[in-house]
C-alpha cells in the first residue's frame, strides 16, 4: 500500500472535489483530520506513500498554524500545484465556514436529543477514524522494536507533558532517537515533490509572513484591517492548533468589545458540531463583527500564516529529508507521531465521545466497518450520527 502510488499529477477538479467531501465528513478535530487524510489519500487514492504523509505531518507539527489545514494544502499542492493547494483549502474549510456564518446569522440551531444525540455519534466516529490510522500507520512505520519503543516512549512524553510543547518536543526526541536507533535502515527513498514551490518562493513566503507580522500593527487601522491584523497574529503566533488559539482569539474579540461572552462561546460550541477544521471558528467571530465581509477577512487571515510559513519550509525539507542522515531521524519522527496519534486517541479522543459501554459499542462497530469491511468514512459518519440521534431520542422518550 505504502509503496504503490500512483502518478503524483492531477488536476485541481479533482482535488476539489476529494476535500470537498472531507470538509463535509471530518469531524473530531485536527488529529482525526489527519486520520481521514490517510484513509482517503494514503490507503484510497494512494497519492503518497505511508512514510511520506507521515513525514508531512510531522513537518506540520513543528510549524504555526493549524495542522491538519497545512497537511490538506501540501497534499493539494503535491497533486495539483499551486492551484491543487487552493482547491484544497477551499474544499476542506468552506462547508464548515459557511455553516458557522449561518450560525451567526441565527439561521442554525443545535437543539433537541435528536441533534444532540447525532452530534455525539459523529464524536463517535471520530474515535473510529484516529484508532484506525493509528492501527495502518504502526504497522508501517513501527515494524521493529526500536521504533515501536520511541512510540511508546512518545505517549508517555504526552501524558507526563500534553500541549504543543509536549507535541513538538516529542518529534525532535523522536529524530534524536532515530539518528541512534534507526540508521541501519536509512535509506534515500522517493521524495514526492511540491509543484512550484522553489528555494526563491519559500524565501518570498517567510518575508511576507515577517512582514506581515511585523507591519501590519504599524499602519493604520481601518476596520477591516483591524480585524485582518488581529487573526493575521493569532494565526502565526499558535502552535498546536485548534484549541490553542482560543485565547488568543478571544483577546481580539471579546477583550476588544466586539462581541460578548456568551456570543463568543456559543460560537465556539457551533464550530464543535461541524466538520472541517476548528480555525473556521474565524467566520462565524467575523460575521458577527462585521458581517459577510468581515467573515471572509478573518476566515482569510488566520490560514494565511500557516500557509505562508509552510511554503517557507517546503523546498528546504524537500531537499532535507532526501539526505540519508534526515531519513534516519525521519524514521524515529514518524514513529514519534504514531505515538502522537495514539496519545490523542485516548485523550482527547475516547475520553471525551466514550461514556457508557454503549458508547464504546458503537466506536468499535465503526472501526470494525472502516479497517475489516472497508466501508468509505461518509457511511461510517452517516451511520454513527444515525444511531446516535436515535438512541437520543429513545432516551428522552423513557423519561
Amino acid at each position: 500500500m505504502g509503496e504503490d502510488v500512483r502518478p503524483m499529477r492531477g488536476n485541481a477538479a479533482e482535488v476539489l472535489s476529494a476535500f470537498f467531501k472531507l470538509g463535509l465528513t471530518s469531524f473530531g478535530g485536527p488529529i482525526a483530520h489527519l486520520g481521514y487524510f490517510r484513509d482517503e489519500f494514503v490507503t484510497r487514492r494512494r497519492w503518497l506513500s505511508e512514510a511520506s504523509y507521515a513525514d508531512l505531518v510531522a513537518l506540520c507539527q513543528f510549524l504555526p498554524g493549524p495542522a491538519s489545514s497545512q497537511v490538506g494544502f501540501a497534499l493539494g499542492l503535491m497533486r495539483a500545484g499551486p492551484l491543487g493547494a487552493l482547491a484544497a483549502w477551499i474544499g476542506f474549510t468552506l462547508p464548515s465556514a459557511v455553516l458557522l456564518i449561518l450560525f451567526a446569522y441565527g439561521a442554525s440551531a443545535l437543539e433537541g436529543p435528536l441533534v444532540q444525540g447525532a452530534l455525539h455519534g459523529l464524536k463517535l466516529v471520530a474515535v473510529a477514524v484516529v484508532a484506525q490510522a493509528v492501527f495502518g500507520m504502526a504497522k508501517s512505520l513501527t515494524p521493529d522494536a526500536q521504533r515501536a519503543g520511541i512510540a511508546v516512549a512518545v505517549v508517555f512524553m504526552i501524558a507526563l507533558i500534553g500541549g504543543a510543547i509536549g507535541q513538538v518536543g516529542a518529534i525532535v526526541l523522536g529524530g534524536v532517537a532515530g539518528l541512534v536507533l534507526c540508521r541501519s535502515d536509512a535509506h534515500v527513498g522517493k521524495v514526492e515533490e511540491f509543484h512550484g514551490v522553489s528555494r526563491r518562493v519559500g524565501l518570498v513566503a517567510l518575508v511576507l509572513f515577517l512582514a506581515l507580522l511585523i507591519g501590519l500593527p504599524l499602519l493604520p487601522h481601518s476596520a477591516g484591517l483591524a480585524l485582518f491584523d488581529g487573526f493575521y497574529r493569532a494565526g502565526a503566533l499558535v502552535f498546536g492548533g485548534g484549541h490553542v488559539v482560543l485565547p488568543l482569539l478571544e483577546a481580539e474579540t471579546v477583550a476588544l468589545g466586539t462581541m460578548g461572552a456568551d456570543a463568543f462561546l456559543a460560537g465556539y460550541g457551533a464550530a464543535q458540531a461541524v466538520p472541517g477544521p476548528l480555525f473556521t471558528f474565524a467566520a462565524y467571530l467575523g460575521a458577527v463583527s462585521d458581517g459577510l465581509l468581515g467573515a471572509a477577512i478573518a476566515l482569510v487571515a488566520i490560514f494565511l500564516p500557516g500557509i505562508l510559513i509552510l511554503l517557507a519550509a517546503l523546498p528546504f525539507w524537500n531537499q532535507l529529508r532526501a539526505w540519508p542522515t534526515a531519513q534516519a531521524a525521519m524514521r524515529g519522527a514518524n514513529a514519534a507521531v504514531v505515538g502522537i496519534l495514539g496519545a490523542a486517541l485516548y485523550d482527547p479522543v475516547f475520553t471525551s465521545a466514550v461514556l457508557n459501554p454503549l458508547d464504546f459499542a458503537l466506536a468499535l462497530a465503526g472501526f470494525v466497518a472502516l479497517v475489516v469491511w472497508k466501508a468509505p468514512s461518509w457511511v461510517v459518519v452517516i451511520a454513527l450520527a444515525v444511531a446516535g440521534g436515535l438512541i437520543s431520542v429513545a432516551g428522552a422518550a423513557s423519561l
